[in-house]
């Protein structure tokens, strides 16, 4: 991807007080993810779990003034900061690729009433929102009902299988964070459920998906695990002392986790998890 084209693509979007360093980092990914999953000039994408559109952005670059994204997220519009969804989406669509995005915010895809006509879509992507699932049978649901909705689905989430020391504190913080996420009824955490690629790739036969093509897709420089390294370490304790009916030798797991992962963290820095991502038809 040439300069001019990150340029535009970054243009389009909101950054925090006119700082565009974090978000061109974090499109970098996003085209290499859209690279590989071989997106086409032209074509109609539904992307769910959109956030504030930073793979929207990328898909709607790749897919021409002929092509169309429609994005749908769960959240409210008012979720997420610095930069709101909303605020992020208001920017997109004011854009010069404003013309081919729709994005939808509180869509509820296991809704009885979302639906699409069968082959609406030539992609359905799915990137980077496995974990904020309630439980492996939402995945599950979801695989399964927008199975009808396109020819192909395109996913990819990090990959919990470290590939160097480095990326062991951002797979403690997950790790973390989804241990005790397991005691809450409701939350709006970046982690709610942990999957490895093996139940990912199961889940997604299960719902009637046949894997095509699969990789690991290596981002060093992506922000993503100095945060959650950084959230799980300031909000610990605030996570702990509000849960209930927590055995105590959980307790105690948790805490020495926490030791382990303040000594990772000073000892060999931070470096994002890999993403698993593959196609599948």
């Amino acid at each position: 991807m040439n300069q001019d084209a990150m340029d535009y693509i970054v243009g389009c979007m909101a950054t925090w007080d006119g700082e565009n360093t974090i978000q061109r980092i974090q499109t970098e990914h996003r085209l290499k993810l859209v690279e590989f999953w071989n997106i086409r000039k032209g074509s109609r994408v539904l992307e769910i779990g959109c956030g504030q559109g930073d793979t929207t952005a990328a898909l709607a670059y790749v897919v021409g003034e002929d092509g169309f994204v429609h994005g749908i997220d769960i959240a409210p519009a008012g979720y997420g900061g610095p930069i709101t969804l909303g605020e992020a989406r208001d920017c997109l669509l004011n854009s010069a690729m404003g013309s081919r995005m729709k994005i939808d915010f509180e869509v509820d895809v296991l809704s009885e009433k979302m639906d699409f006509p069968p082959m609406s879509f030539d992609y359905i992507v799915f990137s980077h929102c496995a974990f904020y699932l309630k439980s492996a049978e939402e995945l599950t649901s979801i695989l399964r009902k927008v199975r009808k909705w396109g020819k192909q689905l395109c996913f990819a989430e990090w990959d919990t299988r470290i590939h160097k020391i480095e990326q062991y504190p951002h797979l403690l913080a997950v790790l973390i964070q989804s241990h005790y996420e397991c005691f809450k009824e409701s939350s709006v955490a970046n982690v709610r459920t942990l999957f490895a690629p093996g139940d990912i790739l199961r889940i997604a036969k299960e719902a009637g998906w046949t894997i095509a093509r699969e990789q690991i897709i290596q981002s060093p420089n992506l922000q993503d695990g100095q945060w959650e390294v950084e959230m799980t370490l300031n909000e610990y304790e605030g996570e702990i002392n509000h849960l209930e009916r927590v055995p105590d030798k959980l307790k105690s797991l948790l805490h020495s986790e926490l030791e382990l992962l303040k000594a990772a963290n000073e000892k060999t820095g931070v470096q994002p998890l890999s993403v698993f991502a593959f196609v599948a038809e």
